[in-house]
């Protein structure tokens, strides 16, 4: 297995970039954003420095790649956090200076269509991290989830091995960004189901690759432990399985000895699901994703309803680094 590039730490005090390579969100919806980058300030002892795409809607490729070489180049910038996801960051990707970041690797952290971006510096041999928005991690409405913030300060500050454990709880339900009594109070959280162990009987230790199905199917590729998970547009279970479907046919999905398959977000705005069908909604998608692993990859080991990604609480995967899934022990180890 190649040894990965774990790039130095910020520690407090320290500047670090807040950018928007996807979408400029923070310009139009400014709540979740300012209560962010005040918790990095307070809680997390950092200081966010915004760039000129962050707040800006519709900015072009050329713009935000611009930003994100201004981050990386600059030394006395430590780590760089994105705003949001969005739908578009694969356009950015052309105009990337390939030499540049590799130059200068830094700890990149975002999720969602953030994918692209982790993806690219995994392929320039740059640990990156699948979670931590400034939006919606760092600007959860009454505080962080415990469980996000000390994942978050690990994954940030230190280069330990870190067991990751199961939430006890879980919600989907978000209040309207725009509405300043939705900062008022906390999301209401259920109780969460624990993981659920599927080909348990082995350990398997590798580099992890994955994100968003939904992205992915832009980006395939192969080779160690793989994790998905869906978002927010929710896609349905015959989508996932389909997706996983055609990573089968094309002999992929028997290559990875082990998947962690994150807990459906089960909730949106326009999939305003109440508890049973959220319920349904999540089932559906666990038999989706083993009636894929049946055909096309029986061997591999999974993990199911992994707390990471679209999840609250959220807990942050090295994109490209260690990652130990021992089944024997029911544990899972990632190195940040």
């Amino acid at each position: 297995m190649r040894t990965p590039d774990y790039p130095a730490k910020p520690r407090p005090g320290d500047r670090v970039a807040v950018l928007s390579p996807s979408s400029g969100l923070p310009g139009i919806l400014p709540l979740p954003h300012e209560l962010g980058l005040r918790r990095l300030r307070e809680e997390f002892g950092l200081e966010p420095v915004e760039y000129p795409c962050t707040r800006k809607m519709g900015s072009s490729p050329q713009e935000r790649a611009a930003d994100i070489h201004a981050a990386f180049a600059d030394p006395g910038i430590k780590a760089v956090i994105s705003s949001i996801g969005g739908d578009d960051q694969i356009t950015v990707l052309p105009y990337l200076d390939r030499e540049l970041l590799r130059a200068n690797p830094k700890p990149f952290f975002g999720y969602s269509d953030c994918t692209n971006l982790l993806v690219f510096l995994e392929d320039l041999g740059i640990v990156g991290y699948h979670g931590g928005s400034v939006m919606a991690e760092l600007g959860r409405p009454g505080a962080m989830h415990p469980l996000t913030a000390d994942s978050l300060r690990a994954a940030l500050f230190t280069h330990e091995d870190r067991e990751l454990t199961p939430a006890k709880e879980t919600g989907s339900v978000n209040g309207r960004w725009e509405n300043p009594r939705t900062f008022d109070r906390e999301p209401g959280m259920l109780p969460a189901d624990d993981w659920i162990w599927h080909n348990a009987g082995r350990v398997v230790e590798g580099a992890s690759w994955g994100g968003n199905p939904e992205i992915l199917s832009w980006l395939l590729m192969a080779g160690r432990v793989l994790f998905l998970e869906t978002s927010e547009e929710m896609p349905g279970a015959d989508v996932v399985y389909r997706i996983l479907r055609n990573m089968g046919e094309r002999g992929l999905l028997k290559q990875f000895p082990a998947l962690l398959m994150a807990r459906a977000k089960n909730w949106s705005f326009e999939s305003p699901l109440g508890a049973e069908k959220g319920a349904e909604y999540r089932a559906l998608q666990r038999q989706s994703v083993l009636r894929a692993l049946a055909e096309y990859a029986p061997e591999t080991m999974a993990v199911l309803d992994v707390d990471l990604g679209h999840t609250d609480p959220q807990l942050i995967i090295p994109y490209g680094g260690r990652v130990r899934v021992d089944g024997v022990a029911r544990r899972i180890v990632v190195t940040y």
